[in-house]
C-alpha cells in the first residue's frame, strides 16, 4: 500500500496565502484515489491563531484523516462481503436514533419540572435506603492561613463560637487574612470535598477531627485548618438538605420515564385501533 501525503504547511504561515491559494481549493493530501481538499482542511484551524499553531493542527488533522482512509482500505480488502455490509447496523442505529429524538420532543413538551419541598420529603421518607451515606457528610469552613497569623486565634475562637455574631466577625477576619477560606457552613458537602482542600483522602483527614477541628501546618509556615461545625458519618441516612438536588433529578427521571411509557402504550394501542399493529 502507498500513501501519498503532499502537504505544504507553510501555507498556513500567511493568511494572505491562505486566502489566495483557497480560490481553487487544491487537494494537501491524498490517500490512493482519496484527496483532502484545503476547504476541508481550512474549516478545522481556528481564525487568529499562531501559524505554528496552524501548522501544528493541519499535521494532526491530515493524519486523522490518512489514517481514517488506509483503515477503510484495508478493511475493504480483507473483510469479507459479510462483514462488510453494515446496512441492517446502519439503519437499526438510524430507526434508535429517530425513536430517541422523538421521545425527546415529546418528553420536552410534556415534562413538569417543579418539583415541591413536600414530594421531595416524601420521596426521603419513603426511600430511607437509597440515602445511606458511603462517606461522611459534613459542614465546616476551611481557610488556609500563614501559621504565625496574629489573626490566627481570634478567627478560631470566633469560628467555633456558637453566637452568630462572632461567627459573622470569624468569617470577615478570614476573609481579609487567610491565603484561601472556604464556608459550607449552610449546606451540607461530601467530606471528599473537605479532604481535598487537605490533598488528602477524606477517611485520613476526618480521624484527625479534634473537638470539631482539624489542623495540619507545612514546612512553608502556611497552616491549612477546618472546623467542622457538624457531621453525619458514613453508614447514616444522609441529610434531607444534602440530598435534595438527587432527590429533585430522581423525581424528574421518574417523570420522564413515565412519559415515555405512556407514549409507547398509546403508540401500540393507537396502531392496534386503526388497524396498523396485526398479529397474525
Amino acid at each position: 500500500m502507498i500513501l501519498t501525503v503532499g502537504v505544504v504547511l507553510s501555507m498556513f504561515m500567511s493568511c494572505r496565502a491562505i486566502s489566495e491559494f483557497f480560490r481553487d481549493d487544491p487537494a494537501v493530501a491524498s490517500v490512493g484515489k482519496d484527496k483532502l481538499r484545503l476547504s476541508e482542511l481550512r474549516s478545522v484551524i481556528p481564525d487568529g491563531i499562531h501559524p505554528d499553531d496552524s501548522a501544528r493542527l493541519a499535521a494532526q488533522y491530515m493524519n486523522t484523516w490518512a489514517l481514517d482512509k488506509v483503515f477503510q482500505k484495508i478493511a475493504q480488502e480483507q473483510l469479507s462481503k459479510s462483514e462488510r455490509d453494515v446496512a441492517k447496523e446502519l439503519e437499526d442505529y438510524r430507526n434508535s436514533l429517530l425513536k430517541y429524538r422523538y421521545e425527546q420532543l415529546y418528553v420536552n413538551e410534556r415534562l413538569d419540572t417543579t418539583v415541591s419541598d413536600d414530594e421531595i420529603a416524601g420521596y426521603y421518607e419513603r426511600n430511607p435506603e437509597k440515602f445511606i451515606l458511603r462517606r461522611p457528610a459534613v459542614k465546616a469552613r476551611f481557610m488556609s492561613i500563614p501559621s504565625d497569623s496574629p489573626l490566627l486565634k481570634p478567627i478560631k475562637l470566633r469560628m467555633s463560637s456558637s453566637d452568630a455574631a462572632d461567627v459573622v466577625e470569624a468569617d470577615s477576619m478570614a476573609f481579609s487574612a487567610a491565603f484561601k477560606f472556604e464556608t459550607w457552613d449552610d449546606d451540607w458537602i461530601d467530606a471528599s470535598v473537605l479532604a481535598r482542600e487537605f490533598g488528602y483522602e477524606s477517611a485520613s483527614v476526618l480521624s484527625s477531627v479534634r473537638a470539631g477541628w482539624i489542623e495540619r501546618s507545612d514546612s512553608t509556615g502556611v497552616s491549612n485548618i477546618a472546623f467542622v461545625s457538624r457531621m453525619v458519618r458514613a453508614g447514616r441516612r444522609a441529610p434531607l438538605e444534602f440530598c435534595t438536588p438527587l432527590i429533585r433529578d430522581m423525581i424528574i427521571s421518574a417523570r420522564k420515564q413515565e412519559l415515555i411509557s405512556d407514549l409507547e402504550r398509546d403508540l401500540l394501542n393507537d396502531a392496534r385501533e386503526n388497524g396498523q399493529f396485526v398479529i397474525l
